[in-house]
């Protein structure tokens, strides 16, 4: 048998689910290509749902990428000079342009920048050579569960609902994922107690809980993490010699004043020694996610507080396999953590632009949590931060029965529905996972403001309708 012949691949391979890109999406690119229009709202991807890029990073990389353009006389009339002297910086950062590889940790130079944006938002220093540079904060988040997970007695603690990138890659790289469940009657608030037992039962698996995973803002249940949550958090870890993963991809969106976002980090260097000098804790941030939405530049970091410095060289190694992380990307992750200044020439409309994006994605969270509780059946908690909503569906017992003759999860059922007769592609909420008896699905709120009332006039004339069909004329009890 050859080694790429299926049955003897790498079972973990086989093992892996990635529902954000799974048989609904096949489905969804399936009709497309059959001319049936499709609202794509199964992933956070803003530029695909028609947000237009920021206009000043886009420059700053264009005059980086073709070089060149810096040479021509007439520069200056087609870029503004913030972005011209912008891109001359990094460009002098490199050793060799865009095409050459960096270090494997990423241009020094950004990794400064990334340092100081960390220390203004957290008002602690922040040491750039703790910090690396990656293509998105997915490849990352890979790089240290690959460090941790030394084989299948080796657990990760996951939300639940979660994000199917931490269950794929747990299960690639041989460990056991550790499920803690947020409450969904609590705004998806996590209980410690819930904790405490996950890890006994796990323990008395046999299975060794070494890290625990935070995604803050909430994905895919939108919700911000308070300070006492988080202290919580940081005390439990501490107590059961947890790394804490922490998961801020979404901290520029918010939604609500009352909750805003707070780094694990800042929480963690405010409770003072000995906590905060013991705590193992490794932060993740993009360009991709937060309201700048680009996703396809790859571009992210890593920061590690209270890592051993073998550890960290061990880290560097796994990171130099693959030599470097993207330029293009870095020079992105850059200007995002040091965007124009009051005062530069490219600010006011950079403001602009940033206020824009995020007063819509306000108004799109709310009339899609108050279209989602409009319906029958359906209830949703308000999205406060991230780019997703969560509704709960509750399936009536013919429908659960119907899906169960069609061999499919009775929420896969349920979003193929959804699918076929509106075009709107979302993802079942048993890819997020969920209690048992309980469905959901998962929506981006990215498509454009203008469009948000049509496409939930339209999923609430299939929701009840579907619910007309499948509830039992008996009277079967409504929400």
């Amino acid at each position: 048998m050859a080694g790429l012949d299926y049955e003897s691949i790498n079972e973990n391979v086989k093992k892996a689910q990635y529902a954000v890109r799974g048989e609904l999406y096949l489905r969804a690119s399936e009709l497309q290509k059959e001319g049936k229009k499709i609202i794509f709202t199964n992933v956070g991807n803003p530029h695909a749902l028609g947000q237009k890029p920021l206009t000043f990073p886009r420059q700053v990389v264009a005059l980086c990428q073709a070089p060149f353009l810096l040479d021509d006389p007439n520069v200056g009339l087609v870029f503004p000079a913030d972005a011209i002297a912008r891109a001359k910086y990094y460009l002098g950062l490199t050793s060799g342009g865009l095409g050459a590889y960096s270090d494997s940790r990423g241009l020094p130079g950004i990794r400064k920048e990334v340092a100081e944006f960390i220390e203004k938002r957290d008002g602690y220093p922040s040491d750039p050579e703790l910090i690396y540079l990656t293509d998105g904060a997915s490849k990352g988040v890979m790089q240290i569960l690959q460090t941790i997970i030394r084989g299948p007695g080796d657990g990760i603690l996951v939300p639940v609902p979660q994000y199917p990138l931490y269950s794929a890659a747990i299960t690639l790289f041989g460990g056991s994922l550790v499920p803690y469940y947020l409450e969904e009657t609590a705004n998806w608030g996590l209980d410690i107690q819930n904790l405490r037992e996950s890890v006994a039962e796990s323990r008395a698996r046999g299975i060794t809980v070494r890290a625990m995973v935070i995604i803050n803002p909430g994905n895919p249940t939108g919700q911000c993490l308070s300070v006492a949550n988080l202290k919580e958090i940081l005390k439990f870890c501490n107590q059961e010699k947890l790394v804490l993963l922490g998961d801020e991809v979404y901290q520029q969106n918010v939604y609500q004043d009352e909750r805003p976002f707070i780094s694990a980090r800042k929480v963690l260097m405010d409770m003072g020694p000995p906590i905060s000098k013991e705590v193992q804790l490794v932060s993740f941030h993009t360009v991709s996610k937060g309201y700048w939405g680009e996703c396809g530049q790859r571009g992210g970091y890593l920061e590690m507080t209270n890592i051993p410095p073998q550890t960290v060289d061990e880290i560097y190694k796994v990171a130099s396999i693959s030599l470097s992380p993207n330029v293009p990307g870095q020079i992105f992750m850059g200007v995002m953590v040091n965007p124009p200044k009051p005062g530069d020439i490219s600010y006011d409309k950079f403001a602009r632009e940033s206020k824009g994006i995020l007063g819509s994605l306000r108004k799109r969270a709310q009339i899609m949590t108050d279209g989602f509780n409009s319906c029958r059946n359906v209830v949703c908690n308000f999205t406060e931060g991230a780019m997703y909503s969560f509704p709960q569906v509750r399936l009536p017992p013919k429908a659960i029965e119907a899906a169960k003759k069609a061999g499919k999860v009775p929420d896969v059922f349920y979003c193929l529905k959804l699918l076929e007769a509106t075009g709107i592609s979302t993802v079942p909420g048993s890819g997020f996972g969920q209690k048992d008896g309980v469905f959901h699905l998962r929506t981006t709120i990215l498509p454009a403001e203008e469009d948000m009332p049509a496409i939930m006039s339209s999923f609430k004339k299939f929701n009840d309708e579907f619910m007309e069909q499948y509830e039992d004329s008996r009277g079967y009890s409504r929400m």
